[in-house]
Formats: structure tokens, C-alpha cells, sequence
């Protein structure tokens, strides 16, 4: 059965874009919303 190799190929795929754009995302959010910047 190839159809679940590739059905849990797609889950890990789409898990590590969210994961990936979910951080980054997450990331700007936190900074955003921060009171104050610090530019190094």
C-alpha cells in the first residue's frame, strides 16, 4: 500500500511548514508586541 506512505509523507510535510511558518510567525508576533526594541 503506497497510499500511506504518501498520505504520512503529507502529514510530516504539512506538519513542518506549520511547524516552520508557526515559529517564525510566532516569533515576529512576540516581537511586535514588544514594548521597546533593541537594534544591535
Amino acid at each position: 500500500m503506497y497510499v500511506d506512505a504518501f498520505v504520512i509523507a503529507g502529514i510530516a510535510t504539512v506538519a513542518l511548514m506549520f511547524a516552520f511558518f508557526g515559529g517564525v510567525g510566532y516569533f515576529i508576533y512576540r516581537d511586535s508586541h514588544k514594548g521597546t526594541r533593541h537594534k544591535h
